[in-house]
Formats: C-alpha cells, structure tokens, sequence
C-alpha cells in the first residue's frame, strides 16, 4: 500500500514542475526571443512482484503476479530553440536573427544561432536572442539589462546613438557614413550545450566560447533592423498543457487520499476488539 502512496506522491511532485515550466513559459509569451521549456517524464524501473509463502511444491518457484510501478519524475527541461515570430517596430535598435539553413550536426539536434553579450569587461560570456537592444549613456549598444552587445572583435559595440544602420551580415555604419564595426553572430552546432542563467542570457557549459558563424559559408542567416523576434510559446497550447498537467495533479491527488482513507480504518477499525 504505501508503494502505492509514494507512487502517487512523485506524480504529483512531477506535474507540479511541469506546471510550474508551462506557467514559466506563458508568463514569457512576450518576452523578445524567449525560447520555451520541454518537460522530459520518466517513469521510475517498475518492480516484478512474486508471491511469497504459497502452498507450492518443494523446489518450485513463487508464482509472478505481475509488475509494479514506481512512479514518474520530471527528469530534465530543455529549450525549443525553434524560430519565433519576426515582428516589425521600426526601432532602429531593434535587430531580428532570422536562421536560415544550417549544417547538420553529429548530435542530429538543428545548431542555432545567438548575439554574444557580456556584463562588462573581464565579464563571463553570454548569449541571447532577444534583439530588443539600447544605446546606453555612453554610446555603447547594450541589451535591455544593459549588457554589452559585442562585436566581431569580442570588444563592445560603441555606436554613438540610434541613428546607425545595420546591414544583413551585421555591418554597422553611423549617420555620417562611418563604420562602427560588426555584429558577432556565435554558432552552436548542440544548443543543449546552453542553460538559461535569466534575463534572457544563456551560459555556454563546455570550455570556451561558441565559435562566430562570420565567415561560415555553411551558416545562412540575416539581421534585420526594425524588427524583432518574438517568443516562440504558442499560448493556446501552453494552456492546454496546463490544464492536462492539472487534471493528472488530481488524479494523483484522488488516489493519495484513498490510500490515505484505507490506512486510516486499518489503523483505527481494523481489528478492533468490541
């Protein structure tokens, strides 16, 4: 019986996780270039049951009465890194990645492409997607929680104002014509390399940086000022997932207070001497 209790206790841990990525996700909906979460379920090894103490002739094996579960767990949460929709604002610091065709990878996962930003000099390196930049007090191009945007020279951008162009490979030019420097645009053939660390960024957990995709004539992609790449949540299905993840949440519920109901009378009525 209480195999059965802690079984449906891990199940209702796990899809309290999952509910807690989905309401993640859905609170995302409109962050620039969020990428949303997948759950992973697993179900714990199921157990092979025998019976014991049978009336079975000498030498004889127990008889198997079948298998038992275990329970499930929430075994890991991966990034979508899938496209979002490319929305246009008109903001000249506003700057969409669009992926094009990439190479295939030994891991067979599609690489993806993101912006390498950096809190200040010395600073670990990050990446992002979120294309929702600024001009900080001094002139550098720095994402919304004021991280440096970097160039293709691993320094900051330093752009003056907002009143700079931007070409599809990353070329930056000032009002007067003058060439500010290149976006760097980083490659990661396994984009599971990369955990979210919040606002946006991502830390690379290998050794090193990602490699620049400037100059691969296998990476296709383009830069578009003026516009920005939206979430990639799909909102009406988040919210069905949540609700699937809440009805499993009951069920569990229903059947932990069961067991929770049988071990109340054997403890209090079974047995009980009149």
């Amino acid at each position: 019986m209480l195999r059965g209790l802690y079984g449906a206790a891990a199940g209702m841990i796990a899809q309290q996780q999952r509910q807690e990525m989905l309401t993640n996700n859905l609170a995302n909906a409109n962050t620039p270039g969020y990428k949303a979460d997948q759950a992973s379920m697993r179900a714990f090894p199921n157990m092979l049951l025998k019976a014991m103490d049978t009336n079975t002739h000498p030498g004889a094996s127990a008889p198997y009465i079948g298998e038992l579960s275990t329970g499930v767990y929430l075994q890991e949460r991966m990034p979508n890194f899938r496209q979002g929709d490319i929305n246009e604002t008109g903001n000249s610091t506003d700057i969409a990645l669009l992926q094009g065709i990439l190479p295939e990878t030994e891991s067979g996962r599609p690489g993806a492409l993101f912006y390498t930003v950096q809190a200040g000099e010395g600073a670990e390196v990050h990446y992002s997607r979120n294309g929702n930049f600024t001009v900080d007090g001094q002139g550098f191009l720095t994402t919304s929680e004021g991280h440096y945007v970097l160039g293709t020279d691993g320094g900051a951008l330093q752009v003056g104002n907002e009143n700079f162009t931007i070409d599809q490979d990353g070329m930056m030019t000032s009002a007067e014509g003058a060439l500010l420097g290149q976006l760097n645009v980083a490659y990661a053939d396994d984009p599971m390399l990369l955990v979210k660390e919040g606002d946006g960024l991502l830390r690379f957990t290998e050794e090193g940086d990602l490699p620049t995709a400037i100059g691969n004539d296998q990476i296709n992609y383009q830069l578009k000022q003026g516009f920005i790449e939206r979430s990639n949540v799909d909102a009406s299905q988040t919210m069905t997932e949540m609700m699937n993840a809440y009805r499993s949440f009951e069920a569990n519920q229903r059947i932990l207070q069961a067991y929770d109901q049988s071990l109340d009378k054997a403890v209090n009525e079974v047995g009980r001497i009149g």
